[in-house]
């Protein structure tokens, strides 16, 4: 089974920085998108950002605004979310999910769309 591996979570004051990355994509055929979710399992889960592979398109949640950015390595197939102006409403498990259906590219903030799934890393701002 593939995995998708979650790294960089951790604890930063308010105002500071993280960065996650997500290893595990490039065994999965096909991908269209990438995104960051949060959330734990049997809650209600968040999107947070979204990328679309063959446009570069990316999708942000309106509570990220400009303060998280979501990037794509192509020579490793790593890809990050750049966490900044951290404030402890943004502490949650993030996990990062791979989607191999075309349509999330038309639906790039739902969930539903993604097909694998990390365990996630934990953020927690203080």
């Amino acid at each position: 089974d593939v995995q998708l591996v979650e790294s960089g979570g951790g604890s930063a004051q308010t105002g500071g920085s993280l960065k996650l990355s997500c290893d595990g994509s490039a065994y999965i055929n096909n991908r269209h998108c990438l995104g960051w979710f949060r959330g734990e399992p049997g809650w209600e889960h968040g999107f947070v950002a979204s990328f679309i592979i063959d446009s570069g398109q990316k999708t942000y949640a309106d509570s990220v605004g400009d303060r998280f950015t979501i990037s794509h390595a192509r020579t490793t197939d790593i890809f990050y979310l750049q966490m900044d102006k951290l404030e402890p409403g943004y502490s949650g498990n993030y996990y990062c999910a791979v989607s191999t259906r075309r349509q999330c590219e038309l639906l790039p903030r739902d969930l539903k769309m993604f097909d694998y799934k990390g365990r996630g890393t934990q953020v927690t701002v203080s």
